[in-house]
């Protein structure tokens, strides 16, 4: 990978933006603190963020290093991962960031977190365990292809083991055991 100037700053600072945007939006959602009108208009961002960079995996592939810089790169993962409501899409991101992993142009581990939530959203088990649902008094892996061995496949792809994963989100999302007023909502951002 590269830290040289990103050939396209123009698309990373969009890319930025929108996913900025769209974290704040999950962060309130996840403190159960929007209303019916909010919640359209974060569905409506999601939609918005997917079809932006669905041009732009259309035009140059994924969005790596090279083209946007890894924090550009971080936010096209991020929107792929929220865009839930196109699998296609989805589907077709997760190839096109396993070959820009391939080449060096971007990192595995957030390969693995989008080709889990395909895994997911497709009614199949996930195979790294970055999945997670948080309800009103727990967190809970997603259901997962041979568990015993879900540790090494973690190593594979940089990934802390899945216990220490599950205390950092459980730490982050329900601190002090406190569940009061946790909606349920699919995690990935920290597993």
């Amino acid at each position: 990978m590269t830290t040289e100037k990103p050939q396209r700053p123009d698309i990373a600072r969009e890319l930025i933006a929108r996913a900025t945007e769209s974290a704040a939006h999950r962060a309130t959602r996840v403190r159960n603190q929007l209303d019916g009108v909010q919640l359209g208009r974060g569905r409506h961002t999601d939609y918005a963020n997917a079809k932006f960079l669905h041009r732009v995996l259309g035009e140059y592939e994924w969005p790596g290093h090279r083209l946007v810089g890894p924090a550009a790169a971080r936010a096209a993962w991020s929107i792929a991962l929220h865009s839930d409501h196109d699998l296609v899409f989805q589907r077709a991101a997760t190839i096109l960031l396993g070959r820009a992993v391939e080449a060096g142009d971007a990192l595995v581990h957030h390969w693995a977190h989008l080709h889990d939530r395909t895994l997911i959203n497709t009614g199949q088990d996930q195979e790294y365990g970055t999945q997670l649902l948080l309800s009103s008094d727990r967190i809970e892996l997603c259901p997962l292809r041979a568990p015993g061995s879900v540790d090494k496949r973690r190593a594979t792809v940089g990934l802390l083991p899945i216990a220490v994963a599950l205390e950092t989100v459980r730490s982050r999302y329900m601190p002090n055991g406190s569940t009061d007023e946790v909606p349920s909502v699919v995690l990935a951002e920290a597993a």
